[in-house]
């Protein structure tokens, strides 16, 4: 999957343990009538692909959507989505609307139909 937009927030790499390291960032879509604020996060050797993007950038975000399951130690079952970004491309579309394709189909038109019924 991919969005394009504006890059709103940038945050610094952390590690969450000593194995594991993310960053998270919004991009503002603003492709729909309003504008949508989006979390990612990059993750491992993939935080560094932000590395001297700044604010009000424009970018394309390639991404998975992952989800997981979480028992709680009461016992109760939750389920988290995150946005895993692979790929950024900069100084790509902003997405706004008039710069993407319609979202219907044309066809070419119908030859004349001479049966009589």
């Amino acid at each position: 999957m991919q969005v394009s937009g504006t890059l709103k927030v940038l945050k610094e790499t952390t590690a969450v343990n000593d194995r594991f390291k993310k960053r998270e960032f919004v991009l503002e879509d603003n492709s729909s009538q309003y504008p949508q604020f989006i979390s990612f996060q990059l993750t491992q050797d993939r935080c560094n692909l932000l590395d001297g993007a700044n604010q009000g950038d424009a970018i394309t975000v390639h991404f998975n959507l992952r989800g997981r399951e979480w028992t709680s130690p009461q016992g109760e079952i939750k389920y988290f989505n995150s946005l895993e970004a692979w790929k950024i491309e900069k100084g790509a579309g902003s997405g706004n609307s008039s710069q993407r394709e319609p979202e219907y189909e044309t066809h070419p038109p119908r030859e004349k139909d001479d049966l009589p019924f």
